[in-house]
């Protein structure tokens, strides 16, 4: 039975993944008009620790109590857990891959890795019934967190970054979303969970929109009004997606992205958020390096030109089922670390992209 990600929900296994026993969080939740991006650090307090595996449990009946406002609507939310706060929380186990976001800097270009240790990624068809959610998440768990990031994105017209060109265009579907996302055999004790990694991308428009279409298309690697990929004998090595493209042992491998633009027009504020679902982090951090480092190096992703990224996060989004077998009294983990800095905002952060349009587009090329 081929799996369809538009029927998958927080309560729904995919049945394509034979391997994948769990129930997944709804990583695969089609696409939405709103989204919320939170990520929070975890204040020190022996007493946060109890209260936030509690949440853990209780995260999904949240959720129900306020999607069945609008059962239409669509709203869905994934939890992730940073390195350092799975540590504290969860202790061992943990996910074989999971580890602090790697920042990256190559020739002024600055792949940031940034303070987080709980992401989520609110989506629903209606901003309000995001905020609703996240306000009643703050309310379980605000005095136990500090917020470091907060975005509200939207959809932008036709699927489209505020760069202009579609952004998420080659996201896997159908039974490869669970390939490209889910974790299997391979860690089966986190079997259905999902690694996570974010970045927020500022752009210069200004600057963007005094190139012509034909340089946009040529650094985007697709047509602007079409969204058909060039071909390969006019797009350049460095094009978005020629570098964002990873093949192993000659087969592509994907990530799913559900990138979305925010701003505030008033301040000047332009950008994408990107986040990227992955079944390991090796796939989107290959293509972060690819964009900042360049293959072969030097041979960047020109977006990077033009956009800068301000933040970078790795989570790990374990298995619906997971979460709700955390209970408040197990034996307390490891001490958590001496929290880090919150996020600088983003308009102190001087110029300059992309776990997917990383500058603002990673998901669509």
């Amino acid at each position: 039975m081929e799996f369809d990600p538009n029927e998958c929900d927080s309560m729904t296994a995919p049945e394509a993944a034979s391997d994948v026993a769990a129930v997944p969080q709804p990583v695969a939740a089609p696409l939405t008009r709103a989204a919320i991006f939170l990520v929070v650090t975890i204040n020190p307090g022996s007493d946060h620790r109890a209260s936030l595996r509690s949440f853990c449990g209780d995260l999904a009946g949240l959720v129900r109590a306020v999607e069945f406002r609008d059962i239409e609507a669509g709203l869905s939310c994934v939890m992730g857990i940073g390195s350092d706060a799975w540590d504290l929380l969860l202790g061992a186990p943990r996910p074989a891959e999971l580890h602090p976001f790697r920042e990256i800097r190559a020739d002024g270009r600055h792949a940031v890795s940034t303070a987080g240790d709980l992401m989520f990624h609110i989506r629903a068809k209606r901003m309000d019934l995001c905020f609703e959610l996240a306000t009643q998440i703050m309310a379980r768990i605000g005095t136990a967190v500090t917020t470091v990031d907060e975005v509200h994105g939207f959809r932008y017209f036709d699927d489209r970054d505020l760069l202009g060109f579609v952004d998420g265009t080659e996201n896997p579907r159908g039974a490869a979303v669970i390939d490209a996302t889910l974790i299997g055999g391979e860690d089966a004790a986190f079997a259905g969970g999902s690694y996570v990694i974010v970045q927020k991308y500022l752009h210069d428009l200004g600057a963007w929109n005094t190139l012509s279409t034909e340089a946009q298309e040529r650094i985007i690697g697709r047509t602007k009004l079409s969204d058909i990929e060039l071909d390969d004998a006019i797009k350049p090595t460095s094009a978005h997606s020629a570098l964002t493209t990873i093949v192993e042992d000659g087969k592509e491998v994907k990530i799913l992205r559900d990138n979305m633009p925010f701003g505030r027009v008033g301040q000047g504020e332009f950008g994408t958020y990107f986040i990227g679902y992955s079944r390991s982090p090796r796939v989107t951090e290959q293509m972060i390096e690819n964009m900042f480092v360049g293959r072969p190096p030097g041979n960047y992703d020109r977006l990077l030109d033009f956009s800068r990224a301000v933040t970078g996060n790795l989570f790990f989004a374990p298995s619906a089922s997971f979460l709700e077998d955390v209970t408040e009294d197990e034996p307390a983990a490891a001490a958590l670390p001496a929290a880090p800095a919150a996020v600088e905002s983003s308009q102190s952060i001087p110029s300059v992209p992309d776990g997917s349009l990383g500058v603002g587009s990673l998901k669509a090329v």
